[in-house]
């Protein structure tokens, strides 16, 4: 059960070579556009000759039933607990064995240290802190690349090993807008960043002449390679859900260190509340608290204006946040309104409010294909508003011509005492090794 990415990363690593399993198919969720595809043979291995089938997974029951599945592992992330518990009560039911692997069984060795950057959940602001780790060791003088959680969602077989170090990067392999806003602002820093399908090939590009490899996580899911230095985010603005989120608990038991992130913008009994949580799990992590700084060009232009307010996709969807960065620069700024899209929504983005009624005075930036960004821009195109307020990490106009005049907000982590603790360990990885 995956969302085309930790479920194809297990079969390579795991069921691939396994004589003594045949995996039938691959369910999806939380993608659009991922179900119905095949798995392809150059990636599934000779033991499938016609590829994996990949079905929704709201098939799930009746293909247990069909294909005598006698066993069912959970292979993607962002779940409550009781979601995980609905899926493994399905799959009981109908007769097959629920099973979640061990990240110790699924993450490569690296011949390099590793230093991966995770969350609790999905816009925590993990981005941020992987782009101050990397801008610190940058500063060192150490050489690293960053290899990215997989976002498979083009042609499978295309995608086995993916090199971005380019704006033209993202146009070479038709990266959708949640792509880009995880590529594009490690471009701007001059980063270059590896991902794929088959991580293993992945990792063998990404050690090429470096000293380093830095994870950066997606969602809250677990590193694929192991870390030397495991770094967790976590956000006080959903405080709890560190205790009840699959696998955020298991990030924080492992975290070396736990950066609890906007407490800028967060309620003090939040931050309280997350930083006690956290320390219940692990006692030995070290702890930091950061801000994330918001910074918007021309701000004062906010002021009074009737704003549409266009937040990060994912963030805001399966994260479930209600607003995010661009809600808070409105209020900062002092817009007189933020305006409801939703009775201008059309086509899929009209069925994503659908889907997730708690989204309200925000957009989603849902990019996942060409008719998906079409719909973007007829939305923004028929709301009513003076001003777009952009709250996505990348430069949206590179995507869509904008209709109508726009701000980009930008963020970043601000933590001292975390930036020291950073750099304490990279020397110390440098010199170990």
């Amino acid at each position: 059960m995956g969302a085309a990415g930790r479920d194809f990363h297990d079969f390579n690593v795991y069921f691939r070579e396994k004589e003594d399993h045949e995996v039938v198919a691959f369910t999806a969720a939380q993608i659009p556009g991922i179900a119905r595809r095949i798995y392809p043979t150059a990636l599934s291995g000779p033991a499938y000759p016609n590829g994996i089938p990949i079905w929704p997974e709201e098939d799930l029951e009746n293909m247990i039933e069909d294909k005598h599945v006698e066993e069912v592992v959970l292979a993607y992330s962002d779940l409550s607990y009781l979601e995980v518990m609905h899926k493994a009560s399905l799959a009981l039911r109908s007769g097959a064995d629920f099973r979640l692997i061990s990240p110790r069984a699924t993450m490569l060795k690296s011949r390099l240290p590793v230093v991966s950057v995770c969350a609790v959940r999905t816009g925590a602001g993990k981005s941020t802190v992987t782009r101050k780790v990397c801008s610190l060791a940058r500063n060192l003088g150490i050489k690293f690349s960053i290899v990215r959680h997989p976002m498979p969602y083009g042609e499978l077989s295309q995608q086995v090993v993916q090199r971005f170090a380019t704006y033209e990067d993202l146009d070479r392999y038709n990266c959708t807008i949640e792509e880009r806003e995880e590529y594009e602002p490690h471009l701007y820093a001059g980063n270059t960043v590896y991902a794929g399908v088959d991580y293993g090939k992945v990792l063998e590009e990404a050690e090429k002449n470096v000293e380093v490899i830095f994870w950066d996580g997606g969602n809250n899911d677990l590193p694929f390679y192991e870390p030397r230095v495991h770094i967790v985010v976590a956000d006080p603005h959903r405080p709890g859900d560190e205790l009840l989120y699959y696998p955020s608990e298991t990030n924080v038991r492992m975290a070396d260190a736990i950066v609890i992130n906007k407490v800028d913008t967060a309620w003090p009994c939040d931050v309280e509340t997350v930083e006690r949580n956290v320390r219940g799990l692990n006692r030995k992590a070290s702890i930091f608290r950061a801000a994330s700084s918001i910074e918007v060009e021309k701000a004062e232009s906010i002021r009074g204006k009737r704003v549409l307010v266009v937040e990060d996709g994912p963030t805001v969807t399966h994260g479930e946040m209600r607003s995010s960065v661009g809600a808070i620069a409105a209020a900062k700024f002092g817009a007189a309104e933020v305006v409801d899209p939703r009775p201008y929504a059309v086509g899929s983005v009209k069925r994503a409010f659908e889907k997730y009624p708690h989204l309200s005075n925000i957009l989603p930036a849902m990019g996942y294909d060409g008719s998906q960004i079409k719909d973007l821009r007829e939305t923004v195109e028929r709301v009513e508003c003076d001003l777009v307020i952009v709250g996505t990490p990348i430069n949206l106009k590179r995507i869509i011509d904008l209709p109508k005049p726009f701000l980009r907000v930008r963020y970043e982590i601000k933590s001292p005492e975390f930036e020291l603790w950073v750099q304490d360990r990279l020397k110390t990885l440098r010199k170990n090794d």
